[in-house]
């Protein structure tokens, strides 16, 4: 199996002239981007990144971030993307616990970097800027006139490859580990279950540094020879004029993306004929959302996704047809590659009508927690990934997330699932976001909390909210308390910080 180095020497083989990576102004032909990588990966090796030592980028999506992960693989480095939001005290923890000895930094986040080195830093890590600032090295300007010469490849399919920290919304990120292997896997199960095709045209929005994009599009999409046209954040706007002018063909977003989409007032009126397939995942999407996208859009092919990052984020999927017969599920059927299960306490697989939880096993699936034996023996038990996904399994098939294990409300003795509430909140017009977490309580155990952000000039009442969702699902799973906010916290990925929202009822009255 080809290592995710040696995909883009295969593409640069075969189809040199072929764009590769559009980034602003800024283009490459696959020839190119593969010099690029030759040129940081002799210098890199030069200053001693040899092959299992792990290098970390903690950058937004950019050129820059691609040349860099590909030229760390050629040497065999692990390659440690990090999350360009996280504070100076969470960049040291990642760096510490992944034992980095090369950070590369986006030159924005020196800042970052600053302060974490002020509370000292590793003595062994060497800092790299991916462009120019004060007191760094340039990493790009260091290795521009160096001659584009290959490195020697020893680099093997069991080589580690990444190491993918997962979002941390209940405490300390853990560090998923995959091996080359295992990724490929993953981009061959994608290419198969999407349909990623030679010549594609692949919008990148959602960060690289996530598994999903990472992972589903443009490593895919690099072996297969996909131009991939690179965002370093989310602009509805600017999504909707890329998609047009660059003639997208697949394009992978979280689902808040794909509702500001919606929002503007031009989306029909915008040639999009080049634009076949739309993913979506990471996240749940609102039921009516779904059915609006597949109504305003009628010729994109609509793919769900439901996995994590664990799973190299393989998991299931609704495929067009099943899209559009099931907007509320999350998947009709695994991942190419990937077997699933749901399953009671016991780990008893369950009757259709029932809930459990989802278990995942295959070629996709990582080697371990990085460093933590006792979370990986916990996670993975006699193959299966134990997700920690609630769901519930229908007399048809399909399969429905309906809760995080950790997230599942108990009132009055009853279960209630804090995602289907949220979707029957989210259908009232005037609100635009929402989540639901439960709150201790003396009497019932726990009181049901809906936050929500408004439509700009509407206002709603708890009465309101109760009478509206009171027509969708049973009383019982009626809120309790209705909380208006500016904004839902959400990771770059979409999930829902309930951690944070748990933490703010503290300073909430009710």
């Amino acid at each position: 199996m080809p290592t995710i180095g040696s995909t883009l020497r295969l593409s640069a083989n075969r189809v040199p002239e072929r764009t590769a990576l559009i980034f602003g102004d800024v283009r490459y032909t696959y020839r190119e981007l593969d010099q690029a990588a030759d040129r940081l990966a002799g210098w890199l090796a030069e200053q001693g990144l040899r092959k299992g030592d792990r290098l970390a980028m903690f950058s937004p999506s950019s050129d820059r971030f691609v040349v860099t992960m590909y030229a760390a693989h050629r040497i065999g480095a692990i390659f440690v993307p990090i999350n360009p939001a996280s504070s100076a005290p969470e960049l040291d923890y990642i760096l510490r616990d992944s034992g980095s000895t090369f950070l590369t930094f986006a030159p924005a986040l020196s800042p970052v970097v600053d302060a974490a080195s002020k509370n000292g830093l590793p003595d062994d890590l060497q800092l790299l800027a991916l462009g120019p600032v004060d007191g760094h090295r340039d990493l790009f300007a260091l290795v521009a006139d160096r001659p584009a010469t290959p490195i020697d490849d020893t680099v093997t399919e069991s080589d580690n490859a990444h190491i993918l920290y997962t979002s941390g919304t209940t405490g300390k990120p853990k560090g998923a580990l995959f091996d080359h292997r295992r990724v490929m896997s993953t981009a061959l199960a994608v290419i198969t279950t999407c349909g990623i095709k030679d010549a594609d045209r692949l919008l990148h929005v959602a960060p690289l540094y996530h598994a999903a994009e990472l992972c589903i599009l443009l490593i895919p999409g690099t072996l297969v020879g996909a131009t991939h046209v690179v965002h370093a954040g989310f602009d509805p706007v600017k999504v909707l004029d890329n998609l047009e002018a660059e003639r997208i063909t697949m394009f992978f977003g979280v689902p808040t993306m794909f509702q500001f989409l919606l929002r503007l007032p031009d989306l029909g009126e915008r040639d999009l004929s080049a634009w076949r397939t739309g993913l979506f995942g990471a996240a749940p999407m609102p039921p009516h959302a779904v059915e609006q996208l597949v109504t305003t859009l009628p010729n994109v092919n609509f793919i769900q996704l439901a996995g994590q990052t664990e799973a190299g984020p393989s998991g299931i999927f609704c495929d067009r047809d099943q899209v559009r017969e099931r907007p509320d599920a999350s998947g009709r059927q695994a991942v190419v590659l990937t077997e699933v299960r749901i399953v009671d306490p016991d780990g008893n697989d369950i009757a259709a009508g029932s809930t459990g939880e989802m278990l995942l096993r295959g070629e996709t699936i990582m080697k371990e927690y990085w460093n933590k034996p006792e979370a990986t023996a916990d996670t993975i038990v006699d193959g299966w990934l134990h997700t920690g996904d609630i769901c519930r399994l229908d007399e048809d098939g399909y399969i429905t997330i309906v809760d995080r294990l950790k997230d599942m409300i108990i009132t009055g003795g009853r279960n209630v699932y804090s995602i289907e509430v949220e979707g029957a909140v989210a259908a009232h017009p005037n609100v635009v976001d929402a989540a639901v977490v439960g709150r201790p309580h003396e009497e019932f155990g726990e009181s049901i909390v809906a936050f929500v952000t408004l439509v700009d000039g509407a206002t709603l009442d708890l009465d309101e909210v109760r009478a509206f969702v009171g027509e969708r699902i049973s009383h019982y799973k009626l809120p309790h308390e209705f909380i208006v906010v500016e904004s839902i916290p959400r990771n770059p990925s979409g999930k829902i910080l309930k951690r944070d929202l748990r933490e703010s009822l503290a300073y909430v009255t009710r």
